[in-house]
């Protein structure tokens, strides 16, 4: 189903409703297209297509009084896309745009926001990160796509907090949400109390789309709890499909799960490359549609983190 621009609220109600009940078996993936969601009067969500064609993080607007909240800037092609799907929506200021975390697909496309007046805005432990790992991943980017990157200057953000930002107009409220070391160290959540809906970045994703690289997969795990104790209707996962509160629990599951099989193979005695053969999580085929051992990178980081001296 798909709700492309969509306005009746009452289906997208009906739609999760319908998710809701038939548990995570119900995730069908359509990886090469791109959809617009309204999931409340205001609130949208951007699923990005993955193939064939990589694009990029999956995005949200809100549309506040006054004023407009993007979610995630994604790569530069893809933002300036963004702003001109808002514009057939609304002809108020984009005043903020937030980045989840500093990886390229998510934080990239920071400078079409903020050449139009809108300030860049992420969690201060997320500021080393844009500052070093991020400006390098972008002067790579255009070195490898001159065509969308070309001449284009790195936008790190212009506002950073603690542990907690709320916007809130009476109309919309909006609370960004530092919880901890998860995806990255800077990781930061959009919460959106009113209407249940959790924007998780790639703290939390739909599918096989996991990158532990920049991760502690132990504190991540909290993170996720902590998610979970918030009372939340709709996920909207940094990349893959919408789900509702039970993808947070299997994403949780899939750590939890890989930790703790790895572990008992290295108390075995296995050795890493033995680890990838005989490592074996049925649930994870099942959600993500691939085998746990073609996530390598994922199974070698969490073989650093457990056997670390």
């Amino acid at each position: 189903m798909a709700l492309r621009s969509g306005r009746n609220v009452t289906v997208a109600v009906l739609f999760f409703a319908v998710l809701g009940g038939l548990g995570l078996g119900f995730a069908r993936f359509a990886p090469n297209e791109t959809k617009i969601t309204e999931l409340a009067p205001g609130v949208f969500f951007r699923k990005a297509q993955t193939e064939p064609t990589f694009t990029g993080c999956n995005q949200g607007w809100v549309i506040f009084k006054d004023y407009v909240l993007v979610i995630d800037a994604n790569f530069p092609g893809q933002a300036e896309i963004v702003i001109k799907e808002i514009r057939k929506h609304t002809d108020k200021p984009i005043k903020y745009v937030f980045d989840t975390h500093y990886h390229g697909d998510h934080a990239d496309g920071n400078q079409q926001y903020t050449k139009i007046g809108a300030t860049a805005v992420a969690s201060e432990r997320a500021k080393a990160e844009f500052e070093t790992k991020g400006i390098r991943g972008f002067e790579s980017s255009q070195k490898s796509k001159p065509d969308e990157y070309g001449k284009l200057e790195y936008a790190t953000p212009g506002l950073y907090f603690h542990h907690k930002l709320v916007l809130d107009d009476g109309t919309q409220r909006v609370e960004l949400l530092y919880l901890g070391h998860g995806h990255t160290v800077g990781d930061a959540v959009a919460w959106l109390p009113k209407h249940g809906i959790l924007f998780t970045g790639d703290a939390c994703v739909n599918g096989a789309f996991n990158y532990t690289g920049d991760g502690n997969t132990e504190s991540w795990i909290s993170i996720l709890t902590q998610m979970e104790e918030l009372p939340v209707k709709i996920v909207a996962p940094g990349h893959g499909e919408l789900s509702d509160k039970e993808l947070l629990a299997q994403q949780k599951k899939y750590f939890v799960e890989l930790r703790g099989a790895i572990g008992k193979l290295v108390e075995k005695g296995r050795t890493l490359d033995q680890i990838k053969e005989e490592l074996d999580l049925p649930f994870y085929k099942e959600w993500a549609g691939v085998d746990v051992k073609t996530r390598v990178e994922n199974i070698e980081h969490v073989h650093k983190e457990l056997t670390a001296k």
